[in-house]
Order: structure tokens, then C-alpha cells, then sequence
């Protein structure tokens, strides 16, 4: 059987996505979605928009890049019919009319569009913090400070966890005042709440880091974001406001250089806790490699006094993400928790 040509492709990526945005909450971003799945097989505005274009329709994220960019354009005031229909910026959709906006952008936007569609998709989705945190706990009842290593940090929201406050069903933890407070449905017990969290130090990586204290680079971050879901958006502009004045420790480069240097040897005093979140997906496989050797290496030298953890909330199909943590000495890996794909809820399997 011949392979399907790129439009066909691309018209499966659209069509895919509507069920994934249906299923995680976002009518709206479904909707938006189908039309444009339709416009691509019609020949419209968005078919010519991606002549040429020579991504992955699915592995690079093309649907997320179509969005991100024409609601940029929203973002930044140069779409006010679009920007009417979209709740984040406070209007008020109507069918078929915000599809019909959305297209319209593209058809006249086009030549700006079209460089914005070769950027990396980034979403740095704060309330994924709820899922992480059960594994940073975990990470603590070694009785260690903290040493914090992300990659695919992009704008490094997540290197901050312990500054914000979550609200996960009954449970609490942080402080009450924080200015970033999550909420998240939990479902089964409670992580190890009482586990004394220290910071060490905190580093990222990523190939195209964002600083989070330019607005323009909020804007971009919020324009991948499904503008029905408004709490989103809204957690993203607290978390980059709360920022310290010299921004997030990030540096550009790749997780395999990153880890095999800050993996070379123990550090004993503190409990090294690599982590990551939905960025598997994107690695290419000799780069897994390379990170999988780097933690076999680093963990084979691990001990008590320099323990090593690797914590990752990924998704292993459509339905969910899994948090799962490998622990060394030893090299024990266990599932903690699924959860939703941006956190709205949590069930959390616990430690043992």
C-alpha cells in the first residue's frame, strides 16, 4: 500500500487532534481543529499556508504550531475578529463564526505566519508542578537537600515548584499566600506532605530556552494554550511574574551534554533529582540513549550520602501521562501516579 501523501497526513493530524482536545476539556480548540481539517482537504487558506511546509505533521506538533500562531497574532492585537471569539482575551465564541475568523487570519496573515510554523511547540504547563511534586517529596524523605536538574525546561517554570501553593483535593502543601496557586482533583492518598524540602540549587536546559520575563515570550507560551481553558493562561502569566529578578537558571544546549556533564560524578551532601515533563516524546532516539547511559553510568556510583532520582511525568499513550521514579543506589523504578495530560486531576498510586 502506497504511502499517504503529506496533505493526507496532515489532514490526520487535524482530524486526530479533535478527539484529543475534546477529550481533555477544549470544545473550543476541538472545533477549531475540524475546520481546519476540512479547509486542508478543500484546498483553503490553511492547505496553502503548509505547501512545502516539510515537518512531521504529528511528531512536530504541526496542529499546536497552527494554533500557536494565529493566536499570537491574536494576542499581540493584530486579529480583533479572532480575539472577540477567544474566552482567554475575554470574548465570547459563536459558531461557525470563530472558525470562520480563524481561517480568515490565515488567509490574510500568511506571509507572517509561515516562519512562526518552523518554532518549537512550548507550553511550560505550570499545573503539571501537581503531578511533579509527589516525586520531589519522594526525592526529600532521603533527608538531603535538593539538586535540581530539568531538561527541556523551556521557559523554566517548573525548576520553581516548591515557591508555589497546591490545592490537591483535601490535601495542601506550600504556602497559603504563594503566587501561584494550584489546583488539582486527586484521587487516592496523599504524597509524603510532611517530607522536608530543601533546595540545594537549581539548573535547566533546553535547546531554545525562553526568558519568561519578556512579555513577548509569555505571549508565545500563551499562544499555544487552548483559550477556553482560561485558568491556563492565567497560571502561566502568575508563574512568570513570580519569577526571581534574574530570571530561570536555564542554558541552551542538549539534555545528553547537559546530563552526561552534571552526571560525571556523585555529589555527595544532596540528593541529585533529574526530572522532565512530557519532552520524552520529542527526543530523538540517540538521544534517549545517550541520557539512559549517562543515568546508567551516574547510577552504578550513587550511595546513600550522594543519592541520584530520575522523575519524569510522560506520556506513554493518549489516554494519560504516568509519574513514574528511579531511584539510586539500587536502581528501583516505580510508578507514583497518572495523570491528566495538563494536571486537572492526579491519581496518585503512592510510594510502595
Amino acid at each position: 500500500m502506497p504511502e499517504p501523501s503529506a496533505r493526507a497526513q496532515q489532514v490526520d493530524a487535524f482530524r486526530n487532534q479533535v478527539g484529543s482536545c475534546r477529550d481533555a476539556g477544549s470544545d473550543y480548540t476541538a472545533r477549531l481543529m475540524q475546520a481546519c481539517a476540512d479547509d486542508l482537504e478543500a484546498g483553503g487558506p490553511l492547505a496553502r499556508l503548509l505547501e512545502g511546509w516539510q515537518g512531521h505533521p504529528t511528531l512536530d506538533a504541526l496542529t499546536q504550531r497552527v494554533l500557536g500562531a494565529v493566536q499570537q497574532l491574536a494576542l499581540e492585537g493584530r486579529a480583533p475578529e479572532l480575539a472577540s471569539q477567544m474566552p482567554s482575551l475575554g470574548g465570547a465564541p459563536r459558531w461557525p463564526d470563530a472558525a470562520r475568523a480563524f481561517l480568515a487570519v490565515i488567509e490574510r496573515e500568511g506571509a507572517a505566519l509561515r516562519p512562526r510554523l518552523d518554532e518549537q511547540v512550548q507550553t511550560n504547563e505550570v499545573r503539571r508542578c501537581a503531578g511533579l511534586l509527589g516525586g520531589f517529596l519522594e526525592a526529600a524523605r532521603s533527608g538531603l537537600p535538593l539538586r535540581l536538574l530539568e531538561f527541556g525546561s523551556s521557559g523554566g517554570l517548573h525548576l520553581f515548584w516548591d515557591r508555589y501553593c497546591y490545592r490537591l483535593g483535601p490535601h495542601r502543601w506550600g504556602a497559603p499566600d504563594a503566587p501561584v496557586q494550584i489546583d488539582a482533583e486527586w484521587r487516592g492518598g496523599a504524597p509524603a506532605l510532611d517530607a522536608p524540602v530543601r533546595i540545594a540549587s537549581r539548573q535547566g536546559c533546553d535547546l531554545h530556552p525562553l526568558d519568561l520575563r519578556d512579555p513577548d515570550r509569555v505571549r508565545r507560551v500563551e499562544s499555544f494554550l487552548w483559550c477556553d481553558q482560561v485558568d491556563r493562561p492565567r497560571l502561566l502569566r502568575a508563574a512568570a511574574a513570580a519569577l526571581p529578578p534574574e530570571g530561570a537558571p536555564i542554558e541552551r544546549g542538549a539534555a545528553g551534554d547537559f546530563l552526561a556533564r552534571e552526571l560525571a560524578a556523585p555529589r555527595p551532601g544532596v540528593a541529585t533529582v533529574v526530572f522532565h515533563c512530557h519532552t520524552w516524546w520529542y527526543l530523538p532516539e540517540a538521544e534517549r540513549e545517550r541520557i539512559q547511559s549517562s543515568f546508567a553510568r551516574a547510577g552504578a556510583r550513587a550511595s546513600e550520602a550522594a543519592p541520584l532520582f530520575w522523575l519524569r511525568s510522560e506520556p506513554p499513550s493518549l489516554e494519560c501521562a504516568e509519574l513514574r521514579l528511579r531511584a539510586w543506589p539500587g536502581g528501583e523504578d516505580r510508578l507514583l501516579a497518572r495523570a491528566h495530560h495538563h494536571a486537572r486531576w492526579v491519581e496518585w498510586r503512592g510510594a510502595d
